[in-house]
């Protein structure tokens, strides 16, 4: 498998696992008002100013076979997740997770509460009041979680290279597959994944920018 394609199927299953639990706790943030919020806030936004090689040595310890976490792991996916695929789509999750609940939290902050406390009172419950208003309302929100989450999978590299190794067909990204082109002095091949690379990080922006919703 190319390295094109092992970033592709990454980024896809990252987006396609994260988007939900970005949901719920976008969605949580933006309503509630508990006292331990900016901790809770935080915590979960702490990839975005922690050194990928720090997230990586820390996901690194927490799979070790050695460790109750690890051998919850082992039993759960039936090997270690160092070094292998799904390892990576989990390492990935955990680096992408203010990239998916930050834009969500920003969606659901302009929402109304007026506007549900009328679907409310019209006698919708909770779950369609979600589906026939707050949907409607917040998707621009979803598709910026979405697509900065699949843009920055693509680019990830510390942790990539931590969790997942280099391991050609399998955990081998783009990224990874650039840094080893410039150490083989293959600056030709580095020169157009990087434009690739460029030129969709260039297309989600543009995408994120049109979605944002107007606070």
């Amino acid at each position: 498998m190319s390295p094109f394609l092992v970033s592709f199927k990454l980024a896809l299953w990252t987006m396609l696992l994260l988007l939900p639990i970005g949901l719920l706790l976008g969605r949580w943030l933006a309503f509630t008002r508990v006292r331990s919020k900016p901790w809770i806030e935080a915590i979960l936004f702490l990839p975005l100013v922690l050194p990928p090689t720090v997230i990586g040595y820390y996901l690194l310890v927490l799979f070790s076979p050695e460790t109750i976490s690890g051998a919850a792991a082992v039993k759960l996916f039936g090997a270690p997740l160092v070094f292998t695929f799904p390892g990576l789509v989990v390492a990935s999750i955990v680096v992408n997770l203010p990239f998916a609940v930050q834009p969500i939290q920003l969606a659901y902050s302009t929402l109304p509460l007026e506007v549900r406390e009328a679907a409310w009172v019209s006698g919708l419950s909770p779950s369609r009041t979600w589906w026939h208003i707050e949907l409607p309302l917040t998707w621009q929100g979803m598709l910026a979680s979405g697509t900065l989450v699949f843009a920055h999978t693509l680019g990830e590299f510390g942790v990539v290279l931590l969790v997942g190794g280099n391991i050609d067909g399998v955990t081998r990204t783009v990224s990874i597959a650039i840094y080893d082109s410039v150490q083989a002095f293959d600056m030709q091949t580095a020169g157009w994944y990087s434009l690739i690379l460029v030129a969709f990080s260039l297309l989600a922006l543009l995408v994120v920018r049109k979605s944002s919703p107007t606070p």
